[in-house]
């Protein structure tokens, strides 16, 4: 099935959803638009203009004429969508987080799994060419035993209200964490502040510990002066710096290691590297993998366990953030 003969829809053309219109239209799939707000439709008709706009979902979902949806609504709006796009036979691509609880997301799950259909969840960066890198570097032993990995993702916004920090912004890196380390961890912790709406957490640190003895941190918070997206993970024989705010020099290897000499600890440093990649959009890269993941069947590369297992650690960072940092096990979240 070539990409002219699909036929996609978009619910929700707003602050993330015009992205989707932009890249889908361009892929010549994008046939029909639901937003319920007067200026999204006004943007989808800007970006799609061959593509049928509506305010009511339910022109999308119950549309013999439509085979897929993309879903870049409210969190809260998410599995209701999903599993109504399911019963009408549809394939779903849903932006993160993927529903705001864990139970949700297996409902999503087991929903596409009963129905035969495709269930993408919008990771964006496990699409970008640097993380794609990395994985090589790992893959090939470059990087040695991974040992270390934190993230931080700052900014000053966007501020939202039906949902925290840790829920909007650490899924992007929860999903990396867990695809560089191939795992899933035991335990998190997680703490954090709540300055702006009551009982929703502005700042938080998730610590995240794996049976292998790898450990990872994530910082998130929309109450920053600047903006800072970066990714460290620290190998035995390399380390990679992916800073996706960094407009040029976005993945950076140090070859150096600690070596020892008995028992004193020796730091090997050599010149770093920039790594040079191809200048591809993420979001475009994922909604090409999604067209094909329904053209073949086969499950895409953030697939409903993959975006299951993330929010199986942000509940249990969450569970664990309202007890104010106490240790709390996967086995916990039901």
């Amino acid at each position: 099935m070539a990409n002219s003969t699909l036929r996609l829809a978009l619910i929700g053309c707003g602050y993330w959803g015009k992205n989707h219109a932009r890249n889908l239209s361009a892929l010549g799939v994008l046939k029909m638009v639901c937003d319920p707000s007067e200026a999204g439709r006004a943007k989808a008709l800007e970006l799609a203009p061959d593509a049928e706009i509506y305010n009511d979902p339910d022109k999308a979902l119950k549309s013999d004429q439509i085979d897929a949806v993309v879903i870049a609504t409210p969190a809260e709006t998410h599995c209701d969508l999903a599993l109504r796009a399911f019963a009408e036979g549809k394939h779903v691509l849903v932006e993160k987080p993927m529903a705001l609880t864990y139970a949700d997301a297996l409902k999503m799950h087991e929903a596409a799994q009963t129905h035969g259909r495709i269930l993408m969840v919008g990771h964006l960066l496990e699409y970008h060419p640097a993380v794609t890198k990395i994985k090589e570097l790992i893959a090939d032993g470059s990087m040695g035993k991974i040992q270390y990995i934190y993230s931080n993702r700052l900014n000053f916004g966007k501020i939202r209200i039906e949902e925290n920090a840790l829920w909007s912004f650490a899924p992007h890196d929860i999903a990396l964490i867990l695809r560089l380390t191939g795992a899933v961890p035991f335990e998190v912790t997680c703490t954090g502040g709540s300055y702006i709406t009551p009982n929703l957490a502005d700042v938080s640190i998730s610590n995240l510990h794996f049976v292998n003895g790898v450990r990872a941190h994530i910082f998130v918070n929309w109450l920053n002066p600047f903006k800072e997206q970066k990714l460290v993970v620290i190998g035995d024989k390399k380390m990679a710096v992916f800073n996706d705010t960094e407009p040029v020099e976005k993945l950076v290897i140090y070859d150096q290691h600690v070596e020892f000499d008995g028992r004193i600890p020796i730091l090997e440093k050599a010149e770093h590297e920039v790594i040079p990649l191809p200048k591809a959009e993420p979001l475009r890269t994922q909604c090409e993998a999604f067209l094909e993941a329904i053209r073949t069947g086969k499950q895409p590369l953030t697939d409903s366990t993959s975006g299951t297992n993330v929010l199986r650690v942000l509940q249990a960072c969450q569970i664990s953030l309202q007890s104010n940092g106490r240790p709390t096990a996967l086995s916990e979240v039901q």
